[in-house]
């Protein structure tokens, strides 16, 4: 199917767009529900310390609905992500045939990057956006404060991004440049070029790791500040039920796991757009051109 498209990810979407959809509508009943525990288990908690069971019933209904759409989700992904993954595969290898074998077969464990970000991390993504979004709203139902520290977080979460997407696209050039050169190496059998091979790796992974580490140290201290601030404001200017400032506390920290998914999903991002740029353009190495194209990943 996918004969005379280019290998993105807009290619993808517009071949198996039915199949691709139902898993992001059941992503999305999924993250609804898992966003609303926290709410519900707030008050449950205040209806238990009234003498009453009703929402802890209502709570446990939640539950069973979150299971059942969770475990479809998954079973359903597995076969449809599957199917695009032998696609995909089989157009890569039909477009290859004059390159090294080498590069094939790095550009072939590359391209199933692609797929495994329509299965894994959109769906995180999605999971990462609702929780946001919920967790902001009802942070403002209790104070327009609360609410307001959680977004200056994720703007400044964006911008740190913003000063690290360059440097994670040469990083991860370098790093699929020299992952191509991999099966050549192994067939000289010779100890020397593969040790220089493996450390060539090695150093480019410390280096992308270097950078994840300074880029989430980053992130954490707006995130981290964005609770402490919040946790104060509940139970110093506010007056609130023990169930309330349960579910302030808890959605404070569903807008920080949300939040983490901003930095996590833009750098598979940036990865993924070096990967494209690969497998359609051809491998030069990390000095060709910047990071600017990613609109057609």
């Amino acid at each position: 199917m996918l004969a005379g498209h280019t290998l993105t990810l807009r290619s993808l979407l517009r071949l198996y767009p039915g199949r691709i959809a139902l898993t992001w509508v059941m992503t999305l009943a999924e993250t609804a529900l898992l966003a609303l525990v926290p709410l519900f288990i707030g008050f449950a908690i205040d209806g238990l310390l009234a003498g009453g069971l009703q929402e802890l019933w209502t709570l446990a209904g939640l539950f069973g609905a979150l299971i059942a759409v969770a475990v479809l989700r998954r079973v359903y992904d597995t076969r449809v992500y599957g199917t695009i993954r032998v696609e995909f595969g089989k157009a890569q290898v039909a477009r290859g045939s004059d390159l090294p074998i080498s590069t094939l077969n790095a550009q072939i464990g590359m391209g199933r990057e692609l797929v495994q970000f329509l299965e894994e991390t959109l769906p995180m993504v999605m999971t990462g956006v609702v929780q946001l979004v919920i967790a902001i709203l009802i942070l403002f139902t209790y104070a327009p404060n609360l609410a307001g520290a959680a977004i200056l977080a994720a703007l400044a979460v964006l911008i740190i991004y913003a000063l690290f997407h360059r440097p994670f696209f040469r990083l991860n050039a370098a790093l699929n440049a020299q992952t191509e050169k991999q099966v050549g190496v192994l067939e000289l059998r010779a100890a020397r070029p593969a040790l220089a091979h493996f450390m060539r790796l090695r150093r480019s992974e410390v280096r992308i790791s270097d950078a994840e580490a300074a880029l989430y140290g980053l992130v954490f201290v707006f995130l981290l500040a964005a609770i402490l601030f919040n946790l104060w404001y509940a139970t110093t200017a506010l007056v609130l039920s023990t169930g309330a400032i349960f579910a302030i506390v808890s959605y404070s920290w569903d807008f920080v796991d949300g939040t983490l998914t901003l930095p996590m999903t833009l750098q598979t991002w940036t990865r993924l757009s070096e990967i494209t740029r690969r497998l359609n353009v051809g491998s030069k190495g990390p000095a060709d051109g910047g990071p600017d194209r990613l609109t057609n990943t």
